[in-house]
């Protein structure tokens, strides 16, 4: 897949790669770190039949050298985990945003829906603040705490993976209750697009307007 190709199917939406200028607002390309162990071992999960699924944490991930290395280079010794999102997407669904940095290794081609959390009043905020960027399979980013994201769109049929490196603990059931209906999970702050029944019915905060925007690839 092409970022070109991604523009003339996506005409409503400013597509960009992890290269271009635009991405330094939110997060930027790690070249450091060697991914090649760790989608090789992301071949042993299997995709769900259909929709997405996480794993917060895979014990295979973390046994591995870029575990470590993620550990030491991106949350400076602090504890984290390695987890997988896979399946199968092309919509926006929702944004959330975490204490601290994301770490994405792109297994296959993905689209990452990003915007800024700064552009959220009210607890609201409109589809069409959104920048989509193309991860080429290999591709290894760090999306800052203050970037909403969501599960990344697929960019090819057969679906999507993409390794996921959080604050250990993050994206794990909640242990108390809170105000603030936003907290969705441990350390991780959510806002739901309008459409999505299913996050929704979860006791998620609405907060995404506008078109639920779908990528065509």
């Amino acid at each position: 897949m092409t970022v070109e190709k991604l523009k003339a199917l996506n005409p409503e939406i400013e597509f960009y790669t992890i290269d271009s200028p635009e991405f330094a607002d939110f997060g930027r390309r790690i070249t450091d770190i060697d991914p090649a162990d760790i989608i090789k071992a992301a071949g042993d999960i299997e995709l769900p039949a259909e929709g997405t699924k996480y794993y917060p944490s895979v014990d295979a991930f973390e046994k591995l050298k870029i575990a470590e290395e993620v550990k030491n280079l991106c949350y400076g010794e602090l504890d984290c985990q390695m987890g997988y999102c896979c399946g199968y997407n092309s919509l926006l669904n929702a944004w959330e945003w975490h204490t601290g940095s994301e770490i994405n290794v792109a297994v296959t081609d993905i689209v990452l829906i990003l915007a800024k959390l700064g552009e959220v009043k009210d607890n609201r905020i409109d589809s069409s603040k959104a920048k989509a960027f193309l991860l080429k399979k290999g591709d290894v980013a760090e999306v800052y705490a203050t970037s909403l994201h969501f599960a990344p769109c697929q960019a090819q049929d057969g679906g999507f993976g993409c390794v996921v490196g959080l604050p250990k603990g993050t994206n794990t059931p909640l242990e108390g209750e809170y105000s603030d209906k936003r907290l969705f999970a441990k350390n991780k702050w959510l806002l739901a697009h309008q459409d999505n029944k299913k996050l929704i019915d979860q006791g998620a905060c609405v907060g995404v307007f506008g078109k639920n925007l779908e990528i065509m690839y």
